[in-house]
């Protein structure tokens, strides 16, 4: 199947607009991706036809609102190939389900001395809530470090993984960069050592096609927005001997199954960590999201945004002066730079003036930028909306920028 670009475009009516008097360039995919209207209809729908709290009502609105609820958990669980649908916790986003379990499991299962082993490019979401985790309970947060491509080195991960590392939390692709690390790999060696493994999917589900059985990975944890779907959705994966063990992570209504003065008993999966009325239009509208990208197809999307990839590095890297940060073997379509002496957020400013929305700063990564001693990098991250012809617009506004600087 070859992808109608023009007609994809025409999903989203977000692009149709000037900025500064140009037509809108959009490259910060990597933060938020729009959403087609398709998506929009689906949230209007909920408000404007069956608008009502979830499993708690035995009227109308209720049952269909509850019924479009669970479809949404299911099209997440296909999505990602999960064993059973009540392995799949709705979130409010990566951030929110990578503290989760930070909190659960490791409330569950970490003490003083255990070991959390995390990468040199991990966003902070999957940095903070471990370090959280030192200040409450001691244990030991180890980083795998990379080389200068941007690539996990795990020549030593054997060494690495001891008998006190109780988890290995690392992304699946970097936000920063678009390196793709071999999870498999990482999985494999530390399941070999009765290790879990959670992956940060955030940067993965709207490149590639996720199979969680396959990869046999733990917890898998990924945001709605990032994958053309609304903000403030997202979704966990666990296992289900893990989410079974865990203490909840929240308390409130749904997630109990008795409450008295005397004691609480919990309700099963997912709803156990599922406390309070849940943001029932934003799965519909992520189930919504799914369904675009599936209509599509995964690898269509991947194949075409890999030759946007090798376009614009194609093109950028004509530009003098111009460095880049990422160069690894295996990458998505993410590409950070700096030229010479400019100084990112002068760049971006700039280029926004141009009509192109490109990311600039540490992009959550500020130990990544320590790494390479750098402020930050200019980021184009790409989506299946974006076209050669943007990029182009990109490559002359980078030089017109630079020309300015010279």
């Amino acid at each position: 199947m070859s992808i109608d670009i023009q007609k994809i475009r025409k999903d989203f009516p977000i692009l149709d607009q000037m900025v500064h008097g140009k037509p809108l360039a959009y490259f910060d995919n990597a933060a938020t991706a729009h959403k087609p209207q398709q998506v929009i209809d689906a949230i209007d729908e909920v408000y404007t036809t069956y608008n009502s709290n979830i499993h708690r009502g035995v009227h109308h609105l209720s049952n269909v609102c509850t019924q479009a609820f669970e479809d949404a958990r299911v099209k997440v669980q296909n999505f990602i190939n999960a064993p059973h649908s009540h392995e799949v916790i709705f979130t409010r986003g990566t951030t929110e389900a990578i503290n989760l379990i930070a909190t659960s499991f490791g409330e569950s299962f970490l003490k003083a001395g255990d070991e959390v082993i995390v990468s040199q490019l991990e966003h902070h979401s999957n940095i903070v809530p471990w370090q959280l985790l030192e200040k409450r309970k001691g244990i030991v947060l180890k980083v795998i470090p990379i080389n200068d491509a941007g690539e996990l080195v795990l020549d030593d991960l054997d060494d690495f993984l001891t008998e006190r590392t109780k988890l290995v939390a690392v992304a699946h692709i970097s936000n920063a960069l678009g390196t793709i690390n071999p999870i498999k790999t990482i999985i494999d060696r530390a399941h070999a050592k009765s290790i879990p493994v959670m992956i940060d999917g955030a940067q993965a589900v709207q490149h590639l096609k996720v199979d969680v059985q396959a990869l046999d990975c733990d917890f898998y944890v990924f945001s709605g927005h990032k994958i053309y779907g609304p903000t403030g959705i997202g979704a966990l994966y666990g296992k289900e001997e893990w989410l079974n063990k865990m203490e909840p992570y929240q308390g409130g209504g749904e997630m109990i199954q008795t409450v008295s003065f005397d004691g609480t008993t919990f309700n099963e999966l997912p709803f156990k960590f599922e406390a309070g009325t849940p943001d029932y239009s934003g799965a519909v509208g992520m189930g919504a999201a799914i369904d675009y990208v599936n209509a599509i197809g995964l690898e269509n999307i991947a194949a075409y945004e890999q030759e946007l990839l090798e376009y614009g590095m194609e093109q950028l890297s004509q530009i003098p002066g111009i460095q880049f940060y990422g160069t690894a073997k295996e990458k998505a379509s993410v590409i950070s730079f700096i030229v010479g002496n400019i100084h990112p957020f002068d760049m971006g400013t700039m280029l926004d003036k141009l009509g192109l929305a490109v990311r600039t700063g540490h992009h959550c990564a500020q130990p990544l930028m320590q790494r390479y001693n750098i402020p930050g990098t200019v980021r184009a991250s790409f989506a299946v909306y974006n076209t050669k012809e943007e990029i182009d617009r990109l490559v002359a506004g980078v030089k017109r920028v630079s020309l300015l600087f010279a």
